[in-house]
């Protein structure tokens, strides 16, 4: 199921501006981008998007509330400093399962809060 479809079934009838907690894992990102979640989720304080096949985050739009994003066993290396910017109350961040090959690219994100919490694990390695 594309990420917009599943957005849309996970509202539940409910508008945007309703949800706190949005669970898309194991949806298709349709060429490894977020579609269908904008500015309007302005509640929203969980966010989980494992297994979605996402390699940016560029498109991620503005979430003031946003506490505690999943981001495991996806495609991202980097790009991670949108964060920062787009997230400002972001306390816990997974990024376990990804192709994240530096340290340098979390990095960025301990800089701007030394509470928040990172959590890495283990991430692949390309061959």
């Amino acid at each position: 199921m594309e990420m917009k479809k599943k957005i849309n079934l996970e509202l539940r009838n409910r508008s945007p501006e309703e949800v706190t907690e949005l669970v898309l894992d194991n949806c298709l990102c349709v060429n490894g981008e977020i579609e269908g979640l904008n500015d309007t989720f302005k509640e929203l304080e969980f966010l989980s998007m494992a297994n979605v096949e996402l390699s940016s985050l560029a498109r991620l739009p503005s979430l003031n509330k946003l506490r505690k994003l999943e981001l495991s066993d996806n495609i991202i290396s980097g790009g991670l400093e949108v964060l920062a910017e787009k997230c400002p109350n972001l306390t816990y961040l997974n990024l376990s399962g990804n192709k994240i090959k530096d340290l340098s690219t979390v990095e960025a994100l301990d800089e701007e809060d030394d509470d928040d919490y990172v959590e890495e694990g283990e991430e692949e390695e390309e061959e």
